[in-house]
């Protein structure tokens, strides 16, 4: 065993902590510290993220890496298709302890069970002392969660969001909310106008090293979703601060009226399309949120707009994270109501007459990327509804988007979008017919299925997918005070309508087909 009583501290940096405030570093002497850097097969290939996704890791992390050697960083830097890759975290610090022999290993806590796990035994494997340290990138912490959650049956985000509120003092007047209200969600349902089209986002055209990445992706994990033509996400913090810039200046001032519209063939819209540099840790989610703020104290975006740009970050993005971890590693498991269907195969095609799918699976293919609610109320909706599996959706999930992490990716789809959790997230089902949609987008115009066709040939599946829903998941739903006088609709129908609904719903799911088996997790396929 080497000695390790003299060498320097190894920093494992991880592929979503590319910030040079991390905890780790934060402070370090430069000449008594290697940091370590690993592009690790089996995070890239555990499910078969898009092809967007592996290039937006990989050269974030190739770029940050060159970063810390121009400010003075030792760095060990591991590429995946290095001989001596070793495949693994757990192997990448075996042969960095055995290279550096280090005293001390620090690393900043990883946002995943799993890694967490893996983690853990680094103390009995090793040699020298392991510090698992706090990411304080956070505005909350995991035992402020957990006390606010303590003897909570249900978590709602509301009450968490305005706990973040008072501490960040975000949006605040005194110890009142600024305006009056704490949440202006009321005022950010407008639907799109006709011909709506939104500022073009800032494209980045892949430099030498983005491109040396593209190239291997495309030749190591040319199966994979997606495609690569129309890759341009920031890899560096200075294009994700262009990408901040141009989305203050030029989209703020509707994001929050429109940020539930959903136009055919328009992917960005007003949205900031910035949650993978914040997820990346290129953007620093506290700093947004005061411009944000200032945004609004200067009159260039009404409050309805910058209250929702920060209720998504210090409310949603802050809860999620301590709900994952108050809920693991349970959640990963929880089929409340009991959906056993396999996910069908257009989810990975796009192939369906559904033209809110289609597209919705389209701009998710082109671009890693569809705004929540395509998300949510179409791709979402529709695994609802039809009782998808949980763990196919969160799997699904969790490639096809370039900012999914499973602790941001599985309680929005396990616990809000599938109610897989019983209710402890969300204080309802999030199911809608075609109406809906219809109301909040132009999908309807144009598609096979017609919204304002409840059952039969040509009606839009949504419409008797919901009733199907709701009459299967009766019992469970009919004391939930926001659902429970659907069940008086549902009853006045009569004996003759309820079974053209059903029927029509079952027509439907027995077309399904079932995904192709080479999608499945690695460890499966």
């Amino acid at each position: 065993m080497a000695d390790t009583s003299e060498g320097p501290v190894l920093v494992p940096i991880l592929g979503d902590q590319l910030t040079r405030d991390l905890a780790s570093i934060r402070g370090r002497a430069k000449d008594d510290t290697v940091i370590l850097m690993m592009e690790v097969w089996d995070e890239a290939t555990y499910v078969k993220h898009h092809k967007q996704k592996i290039v937006l890791i990989f050269s974030a992390m190739r770029h940050f890496a060159e970063e810390l050697r121009d400010a003075g960083w030792t760095v060990d830097y591991v590429k995946l298709d290095s001989e001596d890759n070793a495949g693994s975290f757990t192997g990448e610090v075996a042969r960095a302890v055995e290279e550096h022999s280090p005293r001390a290993i620090n690393v900043v806590e990883p946002g995943e069970w799993r890694v967490r796990e893996a983690m853990d035994q680094w103390a009995d494997k090793f040699p020298c002392e392991v510090e698992i340290l706090r990411d304080d990138r956070f505005i909350s912490t995991q035992a402020e969660f957990d006390d606010w959650a303590e003897d909570r049956k249900e978590m709602r985000m509301e009450y968490f969001y305005r706990e973040m509120r008072r501490k960040t003092g975000l949006l605040m007047d005194g110890d009142k909310p600024e305006g009056g209200e704490w949440n202006y969600d009321s005022e950010n349902r407008k639907p799109p106008k006709d011909g709506m089209t939104s500022p073009e986002r800032p494209n980045f055209e892949p430099d030498d090293i983005t491109q040396e990445v593209i190239e291997l992706v495309e030749d190591r994990f040319g199966d994979h979703f997606g495609s690569l033509e129309k890759f341009r996400w920031p890899v560096t913090r200075d294009e994700a601060e262009e990408a901040a810039d141009a989305f203050f200046a030029e989209r703020i001032e509707h994001f929050g009226p429109y940020q539930d519209a959903m136009v055919c063939g328009e992917d960005d819209l007003y949205h900031s399309m910035l949650s993978t540099s914040i997820n990346l840790g290129l953007l620093d989610p506290l700093e947004l949120c005061r411009r944000a703020e200032q945004s609004y104290k200067d009159g260039k975006a009404p409050i309805n707009s910058v209250e929702g740009f920060i209720r998504q970050i210090i409310g949603w993005r802050e809860y999620v994270r301590r709900f994952y971890w108050h809920q693991m590693p349970h959640l990963q498991e929880a089929n409340a109501l009991n959906a056993q269907r396999g996910l069908p195969e257009f989810y990975w095609t796009g192939e369906t007459d559904m033209r809110c799918l289609a597209d919705s699976i389209r701009s998710t293919s082109d671009n890693a990327h569809a705004h929540h609610i395509q998300r949510l109320m179409v791709l979402g909706n529709f695994a609802l509804l039809a009782g998808i599996s949980p763990r196919e959706v969160q799997d699904w999930y969790l490639v096809v988007y370039a900012d999914a992490y499973e602790w941001v990716e599985l309680p929005n789809v396990a616990a809000m979008i599938l109610y897989a959790d019983g209710g402890k997230l969300a204080s309802k089902p999030y199911a809608a017919s075609g109406n809906y949609i219809n109301k909040m987008s132009n999908y309807c115009k144009g598609c096979t299925y017609s919204p304002s066709k409840k059952t039969g040939e040509g009606a839009c599946p949504f419409n008797s997918l919901y009733w199907h829903f709701m009459n299967r998941h009766r019992e469970r739903l009919k004391s939930n005070h926001r659902i429970g006088r659907i069940y008086s609709t549902w009853d006045r129908m009569g004996d003759e309508k309820q079974q053209e609904y059903l029927d029509s719903a079952e027509a439907f799911l027995d077309t399904l087909e079932p995904a192709d088996p080479k999608w499945a997790r690695m460890q499966q396929s």
